[in-house]
């Protein structure tokens, strides 16, 4: 029997066994009775997978990961809404989508996503048409966009925390012929309005601006599409805009294929040995590849649930776990230190978790976040919405980012190659070509864009060509090959693991997005009396990723108060500086570009710096001098960023 085959069988059986145990989700979602029963049923059902002792080598979900994405190539018109409509014809009540506020079973998420392709196409909506979604965490987000890519359009997945220049400019890129926007979501879009090269057809969702679209949808058939109404819309074509911010510039709009969909999905889904038993807990913005994509497709893909909160919440986090009775949830490396820092909670304990599956959990608190929690499993990852290849912690291995198997190493070859500290650009040797570094010897993580004959992963690039071009290295290892740049500095271990480092040049991460210093530098340069502005990225003890930190030049029109207000009309609170140095002038380089090598070393140590430092307070978002006082405060974590 095929590996395909025998993992279809278990699924069945699975599937035969959960209907006859698991009740309707909103049967068991009452919080009046929660902390007695749910605790207690909870701790029975971990207790029960504890001593089966439910965790497959790694052999196995790999295998399994390669058997769920095996017939992506052979059903070229079968697409992620299709997968939804099997299990909704083989589940149809099971839960697909859960939230507080919606909920969809596999019937009715199926209905919906029909109701959203009818629409699409009552308006003309085919391959060539780009649809902006504004809306935000809930089970509607999804069903939209798999209904408005099922007919052929493109539906740009938009960050609801933008606003103005930087929200128009993503709307701007995608060259919308309509935009969805949910009634949250309308006073955002206002401040982008009048930066939009055009205004599109606005389609409203509940009420607040533009063509009712719930009164479009509750007329829409809900029954299965004919192939005519599906048309020649294959996995080549485009589903999705993701917006990345890259190494420079403002956001740019990543291409994602149907084809890409369907290989999250099923690599997930086989990784995490993801069932219809399986409720997985999605914390993180839709609007992101992770959390909107990969999170729910996993378990789309396997028959299982998704659970949707509106945003992360350490306060709540547990008592969701276990109200909803997940088994999974999906994180970043700072939800899980924010989980740390929280005050212990007595549903913690009693969560029936198997697994925590993410990106970005730092070695230093692996092993006490699965301790205190009581993580049977955890599986770090690699990937980047635009990489053309990913790497998987199934071994559990702390600290580590992943690996590639040595039999699938000829399917997604990835390399380290040396680059120049200062410039960012990788070192070739006197034969042309780039140099791999040795083990434990860190360079940017590259991995090889697939042609015919050689073995490697597609890069399907950004809606600007140049900028595609920019992320594409070329004869790096042989004459004519080319790879893809992930901007990522890293290391591999004798073992084959690679440990992440560091970001290469000005983009640094900071609450678990990008930010770019070009775009923030932009801002700060229009502030009344800013006359220079050179931002970066500065390492805070105790944080994750980088914080914000900018180096002025001020005249005496300069105003603090002044300063946060522009900044609040111009960038996403996670984009504003943390730190501020005040200079008498910015070096530059011959061609005008900033030195900031020196002032990253500097930092923000008043015992280094001599000029005036500031920091903006994480309560009152206000400024204030940092002396040795406060700079001690900050190293021991007395302030919570």
């Amino acid at each position: 029997m095929k590996p395909e085959n025998r993992i279809e069988n278990s699924c069945k059986i699975s599937l035969a066994a959960s209907l006859a145990t698991r009740e309707q989700v909103c049967a068991e979602i009452d919080p009046t009775h929660l902390h007695d029963q749910v605790i207690k049923r909870a701790a029975t059902q971990r207790a029960t997978r504890d001593e089966a002792q439910r965790r497959p080598s790694a052999a196995k979900t790999w295998l399994k990961a390669v058997a769920l994405t095996s017939r992506i190539e052979t059903e070229p018109h079968r697409l992620f809404a299709d997968v939804v409509e099997e299990w909704a014809q083989r589940q149809p009540g099971r839960p697909a989508l859960l939230s507080d506020g919606q909920s969809f079973t596999y019937e009715e998420l199926a209905t919906r996503i029909n109701r959203y392709a009818r629409w699409a196409l009552s308006l003309g909506i085919r391959t060539g048409t780009t649809v902006c979604l504004l809306m935000p965490n809930q089970p509607d987000y999804l069903a939209s966009w798999l209904g408005i890519s099922r007919v052929g359009g493109t539906v740009a997945l938009i960050n609801t925390r933008l606003i103005g220049r930087s929200l128009a400019h993503c709307i701007n890129v995608a060259r919308p012929d309509h935009i969805v926007l949910a009634a949250d979501c309308v006073n955002v879009f206002e401040t982008a309005r009048p930066h939009l090269d055009c205004v599109p057809q606005i389609w409203s969702l509940g009420g607040g601006a533009g063509a009712d679209l719930d009164e479009a949808l509750d007329a829409a058939d809900t029954r299965p599409l004919s192939t005519a109404e599906r048309g020649d819309v294959t996995i080549d074509g485009r589903a999705l805009l993701i917006y990345t911010s890259g190494t420079t510039g403002l956001p740019k709009a990543a291409n994602v294929s149907h084809r890409r969909i369907l290989s999250w999905g099923g690599w997930f889904a086989g990784l995490t040995d993801a069932s219809v038993d399986d409720r997985l807990y999605d914390c993180l913005p839709l609007h992101h590849s992770v959390g909107g994509v990969v999170a729910p497709c996993s378990m789309l893909c396997a028959g299982g649930s998704v659970v949707i909160a509106e945003k992360f919440s350490a306060g709540s986090f547990w008592s969701d776990i276990v109200r909803f009775d997940c088994t999974v949830f999906q994180y970043i490396g700072e939800l899980c230190r924010y989980l740390l820092k929280a005050p212990t909670s007595g549903q913690e304990a009693g969560h029936a978790l198997r697994m925590a599956v993410g990106n970005g959990l730092r070695g230093d608190i692996w092993e006490a976040f699965a301790e205190r929690f009581a993580i049977p499993q955890i599986l770090e990852f690699y990937a980047a919405t635009e990489g053309n290849f990913s790497l998987f912690n199934v071994e559990g291995k702390p600290g580590t980012i992943g690996r590639i198997p040595s039999w699938l190493a000829h399917r997604f070859p990835a390399s380290i190659v040396k680059i120049d500290a200062d410039s960012g650009r990788p070192l070739r040797g006197d034969d042309g070509r780039c140099i791999a570094c040795a083990s434990r010897e860190a360079g940017e993580a590259i991995g090889r864009i697939g042609t015919a004959g050689r073995g490697g992963g597609p890069f399907e690039g950004y809606t600007e060509s140049a900028e595609s071009e920019k992320k594409i290295l070329r004869d790096v290892f042989a004459e004519g090959d080319a790879w893809f740049r992930t901007g990522d500095l890293m290391l591999r271990d004798k073992e084959g693991y690679f440990h992440f480092v560091d970001r290469v040049g000005d983009t640094f991460r900071w609450k678990g997005e990008n930010v770019a210093t070009s775009e923030v530098n932009d801002a700060i340069r229009d502030c009344r009396g800013v006359v220079d502005a050179s931002t970066y990225g500065v390492a805070v003890p105790g944080e994750d990723g980088r914080a914000g930190m900018t180096a002025l030049v001020v005249d005496q029109d300069f105003d603090f108060g002044f300063f946060t207000e522009h900044l609040s009309h111009r960038l996403p609170v996670y984009a504003h500086p943390v730190f501020v140095r005040f200079c008498g002038a910015l070096e530059a380089t011959e061609t005008f570009k900033q030195k900031k090598q020196q002032l990253i070393r500097e930092g923000f140590a008043p015992s280094v710096v001599s000029d005036p430092l500031f920091l903006r307070d994480p309560a009152a978002g206000d400024y204030r001098p940092i002396d040795e006082s406060v700079y001690a405060c900050i190293v021991e974590g007395g302030f919570r960023f």
